[in-house]
């Protein structure tokens, strides 16, 4: 079955959309004959939508599965899919709720209060959104000094988080309760109430305050209600959180040529591209561009037999050596760069990055790495970063280095944060490791633009994103 017309053109099968020429896309919804198709131009119908499949929905059993968007535009990584807080007391049910979410025993369940002792991830599709990654967490009213050490567990999650929900039994909304709901506010994380065992629930007053949180009966053993609080979700969630937009797309067009500087050095993965690399190959095609892909000692041949290129994107570490060989007329940047204006706090980047100038010996510096990995002296962020600072500086400075999501230590020793380009992980967790040191007044940067900076680049390697 096809449909097209000037802004989509798909192809159904079973029950998955195959194609798409428009990155608009977002959702298709199932009615017992038709589907559809929502989309920011509106809404597509597609009738004989029950013929597409025989899979049956698992709350809606008398009707066919929703069609899931799978084309590539909207295909995500781990990194970049939404992230789904589920909180609670203990033994409310949340572990019960993933489990009736998924339809699969993700978590385990358990009379005994506080089976859950660490927070527990599982990826998902939810239709409307997309894959996700939901997150069981320990109960937030666990007691005990171990008790305290998950709740904190818990509590870091939400900087994690694009999505909350917290799980109640018998609307009882007390002081735990309303302490996460301030949490939810202070980190702008939307949130809904899912009062579960409502098959056991004869109450029927709500506590005051919480219908405008919108508090949802459901069942995790009979399923009732999980429909109706997945729509509120759908529509709850921040589409910034799972619409991609394109790395280049503001600066790139169709027949563009994007030339991409990768250094094949001791810290290149074994026959492969780094990610950011794959995901600029990408994003350029993508944009219906041309993607050149050249080693740094190849540059200059290279402009010498071609015309001139839209874009250069070469390696941070490469800045110095490329910004020599690339003409002033030709706009180039860093993938470290294109990643700070994409998910980073890329404003405040600007204004923090000239403090490199004001350091002081002494003064503590905390790096930032989205990612874990084993380390050697040519590592940019733990090595080569840390040395060229000082050599700019010529100050004694002090580092430390905080990975992956690690908890960050007081941020009021630090003088200035770096952040690497964030390839691994989502914009919302960016801001929200950046936010204690912008909420104390601590400059902040990225790995790629101190590069461009220390480079005497930085104005250079950041024009293309400027407004």
């Amino acid at each position: 079955m096809k449909f097209s017309d000037e802004n989509i053109n798909i192809e159904i099968r079973e029950t998955k959309i195959l194609r798409a020429s428009s990155t608009q896309i977002l959702v298709a919804h199932h009615t017992p004959h038709t589907a559809q198709l929502r989309c920011l131009y509106g809404v597509i119908r597609i009738a004989c939508f029950q013929h597409a499949g025989q899979q049956l929905c698992r709350f809606c059993p008398n009707q066919p599965s929703p069609i899931f968007c799978t084309f590539a535009a909207m295909m995500k990584g781990n990194d970049s899919k939404p992230h789904i807080g589920i909180f609670g007391r203990r033994n409310n049910g949340k572990s019960s709720l993933i489990n009736a979410i998924t339809g699969q025993d993700i978590a385990i369940v358990d009379a005994t209060a506080g089976t859950t002792t660490d927070p527990v991830k599982k990826a998902i599709e939810i239709f409307g959104i997309g894959p996700v990654v939901l997150i069981d967490t320990a109960g937030i009213d666990d007691e005990g000094s171990v008790g305290q050490k998950r709740i904190q567990k818990t509590l870091e999650v939400l900087k994690t988080i694009d999505f909350a929900i917290l799980v109640t039994t018998n609307h009882v909304c007390g002081q735990p309760e309303r302490a996460l709901m301030d949490k939810f506010h202070e980190y702008e994380i939307p949130f809904l109430i899912a009062n579960n065992k409502s098959d056991l629930d004869k109450s029927s007053s709500l506590p005051d305050g919480v219908v405008a949180h919108n508090m949802y009966d459901v069942s995790a053993k009979t399923g009732a209600g999980i429909p109706a609080m997945l729509e509120a979700l759908v529509q709850k969630m921040p589409p910034t959180a799972y619409i991609s937009h394109s790395l280049l797309g503001d600066i790139i067009g169709e027949g563009d040529t994007v030339v991409l500087v990768t250094p094949i050095d001791s810290e290149a993965p074994e026959g492969r591209l780094i990610l950011p690399q794959v995901q600029m190959i990408r994003d350029i095609l993508d944009n219906d561009a041309v993607a050149v892909v050249l080693k740094e000692d190849k540059v200059a041949d290279w402009l010498n037999c071609n015309p001139a290129p839209k874009l250069v994107v070469t390696d941070s570490q490469m800045f110095g050596r490329v910004a020599h060989e690339v003409p002033e007329s030709i706009p180039l940047t860093g993938f470290s760069i294109v990643l700070a204006h994409h998910k980073g706090d890329f404003e405040h980047y600007l204004q923090g990055t000239p403090h490199l100038d004001q350091l002081q010996d002494g003064d503590r510096l905390l790096m930032l790495e989205s990612c874990t990995h084993l380390t050697s002296c040519e590592d940019i962020g733990r090595g080569k970063l840390p040395r060229w600072i000082q050599q700019h500086t010529g100050k004694q400075l002090h580092f430390d280095f905080v990975s992956g999501l690690n908890t960050i230590p007081d941020i009021r020793q630090y003088a200035m944060v770096i952040q690497c380009g964030g390839c691994m992980i989502t914009r919302k967790q960016i801001l929200n490791r950046l936010k204690p040191a912008i909420d104390a007044g601590i400059p902040v940067s990225n790995y790629g633009m101190t590069i461009a900076y220390l480079n005497g680049i930085f104005d250079r390697a950041v024009q293309p994103f400027r407004k």
